[in-house]
């Protein structure tokens, strides 16, 4: 019967209200608890623990309700830190309890809150020792109980104090006592040096098989008869020793590798651990050879296999017997993108023979003659221990690289090993076939390819026939042998990376418990078959060749199993069972490992702070590390500071004290008098790593005292004297926190003498913070004093203590000497001379007609050398007679002028106030030179080329260089110019302007003005930017140290960092004679690097006291005015480059103008007399000539111009060939390899970029046939050199191209180098003696001019075991 619809809901709507009540009601009383909670205040407790040297950095933080009780607290901390609950101390670190080292009740049932806890802080407690010993570890029992996949991990780890092998590792989350304490496994791991993984990994395999360890156990070492430090097996048996009784985590490898004869460079160089492998047992052998264990390697490791020939016509069959120690198994076939599936396949596919049929076949000896035959390998007998190597590193051709295949590749726990052994009969030819003739067999193993070194069958050679054998006999060994041949895996090394480096770990079966344990350097955890699987390597799909670049790079690389023999399988000895010597060994290792114990919990418990010293007589700071026993009391430290610091000699011991000291502020923080006997763990807060503060050993003469020092604050206190607003020097003065200001004031008046009613005091808290202490009874701490201030202090009774402190003169001096710096300024060495005279005449009068009258005003001090002096006593007055008139010539022409300079006088500066008549002088001199023009100015600079380019100043001004990121310009003044980048874009004038022009459309560009690097001096209305609010400026002369130049003046400068270049430059026109347009301005860094300083509207405030500032003649850039560098092209000269001067392009100016202004300077500076139409300007990027600038094009419009610009200036043989932006001019030069010899370089002009009109041009100029020209693009920086023995081969001669502007040649801009030749000229041939002599020369020849650069990549280091421990003896084998 089916129920009605009614019937159904009825029942289930019920059940759903009745479920959604309890579920509100449940979330109900969540949310209750959840408020309640958050009402609660809750304390933040951070937990140091000081126990230990490695944790004493770390911090525990717990978040608890304040209703927590103490006992709850110590069970978290317990339960955080991993220490079992009772066996550790929480003591304060901070706070108001911060003297109180009472160990926290651990049993009280206080709440935190009751227990002095603050909500809402931090609450610092220190973790320490209960009762002097070490806190427990907590055992780790979740390791062993739950077997969940999320807490089991197999993979690389990071590995604490060591560089690591790659980054591509996984994290384990470990206990914080895990860094402690032994693994819980009761393995012993191995710390790794820095790229030791491999070491590591092969030391573990092979202490955890027994065979190897009890044989190693069994061998002693005779002293007498070898170093115990260099012999490999003593090394190793101590290891192995250490590995089974140690109780540390990890233990180091130091020793082992040391006997292999490595020293620390080794540690950085990872190997593969099947080379290791090969490399120690060869070692081990030939250690061991007449004991023994001399044969112990070939017995456990070593089997036979044949490698055999067999004709396929009469059945002959060759063979010889090979020895290997492992079997190299291919992870995929060559060729094939498909890789093995399994061992077992690998292992099919290693003894499949090939048929060697064609141009292979195989000379037979029974036949005479060459046959088909199969090559193949038989294993013949396998060893006890079988080691299989997956070869997971290959090379690809593509890429021409090393990769890592990451395919997968199963393998079985038990490997039946039967199938593979040969027991068969040989069949007749007649009847075998070749089941798989066209298999790849990589891993067809010839002697070279398989560790033979062992191999005693050296009797056994080829040619012997194998008719003669009995089947009978053959199959009845093959029986036995079959029978047990089943091996069972119990090592698996494994790799996690890439080819090019990576992580090696080893996952290892214990034969005590049959348990899978992972050896990650001193990590050792359980793992499961499962784990063992991931190592399987490969990924999801199928992704072709490169499938193993997707995959996981965490796979197996080395494989051992062990043959299934009861009667031969061994267990690990027992300690009762170990021979007499190891049993000493064991002894004495676990007495090396106890007082290493003790003297690590010496070191523990030691306090090492550092100490410092005022020798008594010396009167020399003397520093050193104390190191005391946190019990020694402070009466014992004394002593050993007294003795550390050698003063039995200086002063008595009991004139000696130990006292709290700030080296960082040099301030004496406190000393302890009543607290001799307090122990100095207690007295410094415990033992740290480091202290924020110092000790200092204080001394004193048997008629002193010691003065007691309270924790106190040290105030350095300047007196500031209005009247000649001078700040004097700091004298220290020690105050309280708890000080008022009104005290304060007190205590200094007593160490100033001065009156405290009228004192003011001013706190500079933090640069430029000057602040007023006017609250007298607010405390200095209140105010913001902290460890070491500094306080500036006036007691005069003038009326500026009522003058409110921003604006009272106070203020202002301490502003300005917050503000201030001392710089050195050296001034230029030769007079002003004809600028000067010039620049004045201008000023005076546009009429050529005075210049005479000019002249002879300022004949005094332009004609004569005047010393600053005389500059500052005599030319002012000069100037300022002919200020007057200059200023009535304004008014009645010019009221601009007039205007310009009443703004000038009107400048208030701080100069007036310092020294009247020496800042009257300044500042009229200022005024005369400032009323000039700029206009008038700035078209006579431009038509001068006596003041462009001044000939004494070329040659500093050559050595200014380039720089795209910086406002200053790089020089070093003492070398020659330095070939760097002009910094101009590439993407300018030369690399579009063919498509341009083709198109038709005009070119234009963005304009440099902002990005220019200089500022004018003047701006639009020609009011000076000088005019600043700040303009404090206070020079003398100075003499400067010995070795700055014969007669060089120097100025010391006090003047306000905020002060303007362009405003600075003014005030220093009286010194240097000219007008501040007429010098530059050059700081001076270290190595007498000097940048010049360009932009005048910036302050100094990147300057900073004692900068050093040259100054140098020449004109300043105006806005939209460049600074060029002029080089001359010589395109035939082995330098190819070489600096002409310095020239001033302007924005609006034609290629042609420039060309005119630089006619004179050429003339003059350089001796070059040229007409316009001889020389052309053309792009210069680095030493590479570019686009050839026509007379037309306009600067910034056509060409893109910046700051400190470079151009070639190339002389001409005949007329200009180049006159339109289509055209195209290369560079080529023919190389006649007959000859050996390369012709000079000829310019080619082509009317378009088509590779046969270069061909026809090439043709033209050389006289080869058409169809015989090769060229190829040269490389490199012009004049792209290359050595004449190898440009017949190394250039990319005739490309298949139509064009110049595609691949592989890119010839967009001119000045493209092309190289030709005649196909069918034949190349010189050499005698070994000229091609020797030939070589030499060339190599001189590229070193010189530095084309040539050679590279030598990083040698691989070989992997070596030095026997002798001396690997210096065995360099010449690399």
């Amino acid at each position: 019967m089916v129920p009605s619809e009614e019937n159904q809901l009825v029942p289930k709507e019920d059940m759903f209200w009745s479920c959604r009540q309890s579920i509100f009601a449940e979330m109900k009383k969540k949310f209750s608890q959840v408020e309640s909670a958050a009402e609660e205040p809750r304390v933040l407790c951070i937990i140091q623990d000081t126990t230990n040297s490695k944790t004493v950095n770390e911090r525990v933080t717990l978040n608890l309700p304040a209703s927590t009780s103490l006992k709850r607290l110590f069970e978290d901390v317990a339960s955080k830190v991993g220490y079992v609950n009772g066996t550790f101390d929480l003591v304060w670190g901070n706070g108001d309890n911060v003297t109180d080292t009472t160990p926290i009740d651990q049993n009280s049932d206080k709440t935190l809150l009751d227990a002095g806890f603050e909500p809402g802080k931090k609450n610092f407690l220190h973790l320490t020792d209960k009762d002097g010993e070490q806190p427990h570890i907590m055992p780790e029992e979740s390791g062993a109980t739950d077997d969940s996949a999320q807490d089991r991990f197999i993979g690389p780890l990071p590995r604490e104090g060591s560089g690591g092998c790659t980054n591509d590792y996984v994290s384990q989350s470990y206990s914080y006592s895990s860094v402690l304490s032994k693994s819980e496994t009761g393995y012993v791991g191995l710390v790794n040096q820095a790229m030791t993984c491999y070491l590591n990994s092969l030391l573990q395999t092979l202490f955890m098989t027994p065979e190897f360890r009890n044989a190693l156990y069994k061998w002693e070492f005779e002293e007498s008869e070898e170093d115990p430090v260099m012999s490999i097996p003593y090394q190793l048996q101590r290891l192995f020793v250490l590995l089974q009784t140690s109780k540390k985590r990890a233990i180091e490898t130091t020793d082992v590798t040391r006997s292999f004869g490595w020293d620390s460079s080794e540690a950085w160089q990872q190997h593969d651990v099947q080379e290791l492998c090969r490399v120690m047992f060869d070692a081990l052998e030939q250690k061991w050879k007449q004991t023994e264990q001399a044969d112990l390697i070939n017995q456990l490791y070593q089997g036979k296999l044949k490698d055999y020939v067999r004709c396929l016509e009469c059945g002959y069959e060759g063979w010889r017997i090979d020895t290997y120690l492992d079997i190299p198994l291919v992870i995929r076939p060559y060729g094939s993108n498909q890789a093995f599936a399994s061992v077992e396949e690998a292992l099919h596919a290693f003894i499949q023979p090939e048929i060697l049929d064609g141009p292979n076949q195989y000379f037979c000896e029974r036949c005479k003659k060459k046959c088909d035959a199969r090559k193949g390998l038989r294993f013949l007998h396998f060893p006890y221990l079988l080691t299989l190597q997956l070869k997971r590193f290959d090379f690809d051709y593509t890429t021409m690289h090393r990769i890592k295949l990451n395919d997968r590749m199963t393998f079985p726990e038990e490997l039946d090993m039967s199938v593979f052994i040969d027991v068969e009969d040989e069949k007749s030819p007649q009847t075998e076939s070749c089941t798989d003739s066209g298999a790849e067999n990589e891993g067809s193993c010839h002697s070279d390819q398989m560790s033979n070194d062992f191999s005693n069958d050296d009797g056994v050679d080829e040619g012997i026939c194998l008719e003669s054998n009995s089947a009978a006999e053959r199959i009845s060994k093959g029986g036995s042998e079959k029978s047990s041949l089943l091996y069972e895996l119990f090592s698996v090394m494994v790799h996690s990376g890439s080819a090019a480096g990576g992580h090696y770990y080893a996952c290892i079966k214990s034969f005590s418990d049959d348990q899978w344990y992972s050896f990650n350097d001193q990590h050792v955890s359980k793992i499961t078959q499962e784990d063992i699987k991931k190592t399987y390597g490969g990924s999801s799909g199928s992704r072709g060749y490169y499938s193993s670049a997707f995959a996981s790079s965490t796979n197996a690389y080395m494989l051992i199993y062990r043959l299934k023999d009861p009667t031969r399988n061994a267990k690990f000895l027992e300690a009762h069972e170990y021979p007499e010597h190891i049993k000493q060994l064991v002894q004495k290792e676990r007495e090396l490992e106890e007082q290493e114990k003790r003297q690590r919990e010496i070191e523990r418990n030691t306090c090492k702070i550092k100490l410092f010293c005022m020798h008594p007589t010396k009167q020399i700071m003397m520093e050193n590390k104390l190191e005391v026993h946190k019990d020694r009391t402070l009466k014992e430290a004394v002593e050993i500071a007294y003795k550390l610091m050698d003063l039995e000699e200086a002063v008595p011991l009991d004139c000696c004290r130990l006292v709290k000291y700030d080296e960082f502020h040099d301030y004496l923080e406190r000393s302890y008098e009543g607290e001799e006997d307090t122990p100095m763990g207690l007295l410094l807060g415990g033992v740290k790593s480091t202290y924020m503060f110092d000790l200092l050993l204080e001394t004193r003469r048997p008629d002193q005292i010691f003065q007691c020092y309270k924790p106190e604050v040290m105030v350095k206190v300047h007196v500031v004297d209005l009247k000649t607003e001078s700040v004097a020097p700091p004298i220290s003065v020690r105050a309280y926190l708890n000080q008022t200001v009104l005290e304060f004031k007190q205590l200094i008046s007593k160490a100033t003498h001065l009156p405290a009613e009228t004192m003011r005091v001013v706190l500079e808290r933090c640069y430029n913070d000057l602040r007023l202490l006017n609250v007298s009874n607010k405390t200095l701490k209140a105010e913001g004093f902290f460890r070491s201030n500094k306080v500036f202090i006036e007691s005069s009774e003038s009326l500026d203590r009522h003058v409110a402190y921003t604006d009272s003169h106070l203020w202002k001096l301490l502003d300005r000497h917050a503000n201030t710096i001392r710089l050195y300024v050296s001034l230029p060495e030769q007079s002003p001379g004809s600028q000067f005279r010039r620049a004045v005449y201008q000023k005076s009068s546009g009429d050529s007609g005075n210049l005479d009258e000019a002249c002879e005003r300022v004949k005094g001090p332009v004609g004569n050398m005047k010393s600053v002096e005389a500059i500052l006593e005599e030319s002012t007055e000069k100037l300022k007679s002919l200020s007057l008139q200059q200023q009535q010539e304004g008014d009645n022409g010019d009221s601009s002028k007039s205007t310009e300079a009443s703004d000038f006088e009107n400048i208030e500066s701080p100069l007036n106030e310092i020294d009247s008549s020496a800042s009257a002088e300044n500042r009229e001199l200022e005024n005369q030179i400032q009323i000039s023009d700029p206009e008038n100015l700035q078209s006579e600079e431009r038509s001068d080329s006596d003041v462009n380019n001044d000939r004494s100043t070329s040659s500093v001004d050559s050595d200014i260089l380039s720089s795209s990121h910086s406002s200053d310009t790089l020089c070093n003044v003492d070398s020659a110019p330095l070939p760097l980048a002009n910094g101009l874009d590439s993407h300018s004038i030369t690399s579009s302007r063919r498509s341009k022009a083709n198109q038709g459309k005009k070119e234009t560009w963005d304009t440099a003005e902002e990005d220019s690097g200089t500022d004018s001096e003047y701006d639009e209305s020609g009011k000076s930017r000088g005019e600043a609010q700040y303009m404090y400026f206070k020079s003398e002369p100075y003499s400067a140290d010995e070795g700055s130049g014969e007669g060089q003046k120097w100025l010391m400068v006090h003047v306000d960092k905020r002060i303007t270049l362009s405003a600075f430059k003014q005030h220093l026109e009286p010194f240097v004679g000219v007008p501040s347009s007429h010098f530059k301005v050059f700081r001076v860094y270290a190595s007498n690097q000097e940048f010049e300083s360009v932009r005048l509207n910036e302050t100094l405030s990147s300057f900073s006291d004692d900068n050093k500032i040259t100054i140098r003649l020449g004109r300043a850039l105006k806005k939209g005015e460049y600074r060029v560098k002029v080089y001359q092209l010589l395109v035939n000269e082995p330098e190819p480059c070489k600096f002409l001067l310095d020239a001033v392009f302007a924005k609006g100016m034609t290629v042609r103008q420039s060309k005119e202004e630089l006619l004179p300077q050429l003339r003059e500076q350089c001796g070059l007399d040229l007409t316009i139409d001889r020389f052309r300007l053309r792009k210069k990027t680095w030493k590479n000539p570019g686009t050839v600038f026509l007379d037309y094009h306009i600067y910034e419009e056509d060409i893109n111009i910046s700051s400190n610009w470079e151009v070639f200036l190339e002389i001409l043989d005949g007329i200009e060939k180049m006159k339109s932006m289509s055209q195209l001019a290369v560079l080529s030069r023919r190389w006649r390899p007959s000859e050996m010899k390369l012709d000079s370089f000829q310019e080619v002009v082509l009317e378009s970029s088509s590779v046969e009109e270069l061909r026809e041009k090439l043709s033209e100029i050389s006289g080869i046939p058409l169809e015989n020209i090769e060229f190829a693009k040269g490389r490199g920086t012009f004049p792209c050199d290359i050595s004449i023995l190898e440009i017949h081969q190394d250039l990319d001669w005739n490309p298949k191209v139509s064009t110049l502007n595609v691949w592989p040649l890119y010839i967009c801009d001119d000045g493209a180098v092309i190289f030709y030749r005649d196909k069918t000229e034949e190349l010189m041939e050499l005698t070994d003696e000229q091609r020797n002599e030939l070589m030499k020369k060339e190599s001189s020849r590229l070193q010189k001019t530095g084309h040539r650069v050679t590279y030598s990549p990083r040698k691989e280091k070989a992997l070596k075991i030095y026997l002798d421990g001396a690997p210096n003896k065995d360099l010449t084998q690399d």
